[in-house]
């Protein structure tokens, strides 16, 4: 499961110049942009807890699953075929966790989140490969919910709407058939009477901010996409991907190349909008069987050839580091030269190649212990023990 660490993100609000910046994408002024924001989510984005806003939404979340798992959502009252069959409660949040414990994909694509209460069902068409990675993203920044929103509007094809002020079609084609229950239309035709009589945030074309934050739409590298990447591809069995760091090191670009490879995508170590699509679709890593010969596995499973290589290194720094701290301390201290002379004069008269045979039979044990480890990854990997 992906770490959403409470969904308590760097939850950054917008900036005054970001209303207008990104309305103008699609010929809107902020107006418009306030009038759609307020209605939607009361204005905000995040609760007062630092979280997205959102709402669950138990039809949706039932129209996700199939099977046992559809039994165990209606079992707990989590799920419920057609909408408005019961009240929703104040938060959503605990409803939620319940519903990720069953599957997580289904039920944050069963949530509307942030500013404008995007439905993560249409994540792709608000420029996101997953609902995991738009949810990420929207913990981080309202900016990255302005800029979903305008991306959305253009998919659905009601961005002209919005600027010809049609708000029953925006408020339908956003909403569902239920918008006029609960007046999203009147509401938001209100609300934009109300901006339009406020002054506006100067604005020239082309004053665009950049946000570290920003990653909508999909494909730009920034930590939140590439760890999302990391996650998937460890997910899918490529595990030379290492620790999901969000860092585009040579480990994820190792990962990329070999997932491109064998997926018959264009050679290149970049995220791009193809990679973040065929991993989205992409099936498991063909590995080999739990039978497999240790050559096999070593070869598919990199990190078991690596941690034997680690633990040579480790073992012999480890060494070396040691005898020049005895050897430090001998030529400082006094009671250390007492104890060690004679020693020292017991070993002078052996010849230097038996000291070479020595330090050799050193080296030799400890590429036995490390051999043994990765041996031990070996046999864990046999036993269905993925590390």
């Amino acid at each position: 499961m992906t770490e959403f660490n409470g969904f308590k993100g760097a939850a950054v609000r917008l900036d005054d110049i970001d209303i207008p910046r990104i309305g103008s994408e699609i010929g809107v002024g902020e107006d418009e942009i306030h009038a759609f924001m307020e209605v939607e989510a009361a204005g905000s984005g995040f609760d007062s807890q630092g979280r997205p806003k959102i709402l669950f939404e138990p039809h949706v979340f039932y129209r996700n699953l199939s099977g046992k798992k559809r039994d165990e959502a209606v079992k707990q009252g989590l799920a419920y075929a057609k909408w408005g069959e019961k009240p929703y409660p104040k938060d959503s949040y605990p409803r939620l966790m319940k519903a990720m414990a069953i599957d997580e994909t289904a039920a944050l694509k069963a949530s509307s989140w942030g500013l404008t209460q995007i439905l993560a069902e249409n994540c792709k068409g608000a420029g996101y490969a997953t609902p995991q990675a738009m949810v990420l993203a929207f913990m981080a920044d309202e900016e990255n919910h302005l800029a979903a929103t305008v991306t959305l509007l253009k998919h659905m094809d009601i961005a002209d709407d919005l600027k010809a002020h049609a708000w029953a079609v925006v408020a339908r084609v956003w909403n569902g058939p239920g918008y006029r229950k609960n007046k999203y239309d009147t509401k938001m035709a209100a609300a934009y009477a109300k901006w339009a009589k406020i002054k506006d945030t100067p604005f020239t074309a082309g004053a665009a901010k950049v946000s570290a934050n920003v990653i909508a739409p999909a494909g730009k590298t920034d930590r939140t996409t590439v760890r999302v990447v990391q996650e998937r591809l460890k997910e899918l069995g490529y595990t030379e991907v290492g620790n999901p760091d969000g860092k585009m090191g040579k480990l994820t670009k190792t990962a990329i190349l070999a997932f491109r490879n064998e997926n018959d995508l264009p050679v290149s170590d970049i995220i791009d909008d193809g990679l973040l699509q065929a991993l989205d679709n992409a099936s498991p890593r063909n590995l080999p069987r739990n039978d497999a010969e240790p050559a096999t596995v070593r070869q598919a499973v990199p990190e078991v050839q690596s941690n034997f290589l680690t633990k040579i290194g480790a073992g012999g720094l480890a060494g070396g580091l040691g005898v020049g701290s005895i050897g430090d301390l001998a030529s400082k201290a006094d009671s250390v030269r007492g104890w060690i002379n004679p020693w020292k004069e017991m070993f002078s008269d052996i010849p230097g190649w038996a000291w070479l045979g020595g330090a050799a039979l050193v080296l030799v044990a400890i590429a036995l212990i490390a051999r043994r480890g990765e041996m031990k990854g070996i046999e864990a990997f046999q036993a269905g023990e993925r590390r």
